[in-house]
């Protein structure tokens, strides 16, 4: 069994596959800075033995010894990116160089968690591996796209370069238990104000859509990138192709709580997606993955996780 770091261990995903990691009897070091993770999963992390924490940021230099790395370190919804856009370039590009240049003096393997914003506000759907996106790279989510994109430029480079063993994934939404009340993506937000019946609020006319991969199923596609770390590099769509638009996800949301809120309209932000939707064709070939947990399945699991969150905050 390796020694693994798992940059971002604090967040919603990287608490998750740092546990999986655990459970099956690896080492796992995982590094936050806590911008957006949270120190509780870190305390559910250090039930195990063999996990050990450091309090990093990614932009710094790092020397540790380790046998792969997860790189998971980035604030990814629009709440916590824009909240300090040149703070996410840096994790984005500069964490990227320092984490390729640990991999590069240690011979290891690394995955880069890059994002299905890499193709933007796309002029296709389902978004494969192939199609190049459309993104603004001067809008208010440039920061978070852009940063990515510069990320799996790096990662490409290093590996032409230097021969570093690199892999990318591309992240479509994920949700779940461990996801933040004040997250600002669309099924924290819509769950919360269910439970406490406030107005949901939907941006434009809720027509854009938006595909749902529950976090255990994204657990399974990092799992069988990182057992191929050897002949795979990517990058690899991973995500759940179902596809809902937001006024689906809202009135299934307040039928699945029993809640009495109202759906309102908002103006729809600037370079908001129409559509999210991955083609996983690759990630079916390559990796015999593709997700298994349907949407009414992981929202009756995240509704409960939000329930008991929010009757904590009560106490």
């Amino acid at each position: 069994m390796g020694k693994i770091l798992v940059t971002g261990a604090a967040g919603f995903i990287g608490s998750h596959l740092a546990e999986y990691l655990l459970r099956e009897g690896h080492t796992v070091v995982g590094l936050d800075n806590y911008y957006s993770g949270q120190k509780t999963n870190i305390d559910l992390l250090k039930n195990y033995s063999q996990f050990s924490f450091l309090n990093h940021d990614i932009t710094e230099k790092l020397i540790i010894d380790v046998d792969y790395i997860f790189n998971l370190a980035c604030p990814a919804s629009p709440v916590a990116y824009q909240r300090d856009p040149v703070a996410t370039v840096k994790t984005n590009v500069l964490g990227a160089i320092n984490l390729l240049e640990l991999a590069k003096n240690l011979d290891c393997p690394i995955l880069q968690a890059s994002t299905s914003e890499i193709y933007g506000d796309p002029d296709i759907s389902p978004q494969s591996e192939k199609y190049l996106g459309n993104v603004n790279p001067i809008g208010i989510r440039a920061c978070y796209d852009e940063g990515k994109r510069v990320a799996e430029t790096l990662f490409f480079d290093y590996y032409r370069e230097y021969d570093v063993q690199i892999q990318v994934v591309r992240i479509f939404n994920t949700y779940g238990p461990r996801m933040r009340i004040d997250d600002g993506r669309v099924i924290s937000n819509f769950i919360v104000q269910a439970l406490k019946n406030e107005p949901i609020t939907i941006y434009g006319q809720g027509q854009q859509t938006r595909s749902f991969c529950y976090v255990s199923d994204l657990v399974a596609g990092l799992i069988s990138m990182f057992e191929k770390s050897a002949t795979l590099r990517g990058p690899v769509n991973l995500g759940n192709p179902g596809e809902f638009s937001m006024l689906e996800l809202a009135k299934k949301v307040v039928e699945m709580t029993g809640s009495t809120s109202e759906l309102v309209f908002q103006k729809l932000p600037a370079d908001d997606p129409k559509q999210r939707c991955p083609d996983i064709s690759l990630a079916n070939v390559t990796l015999g993955w593709s997700p298994k947990v349907e949407l009414s399945e992981g929202l009756e699991t995240t509704i409960s996780h939000f329930r008991e969150e929010l009757s904590a905050e009560r106490y």
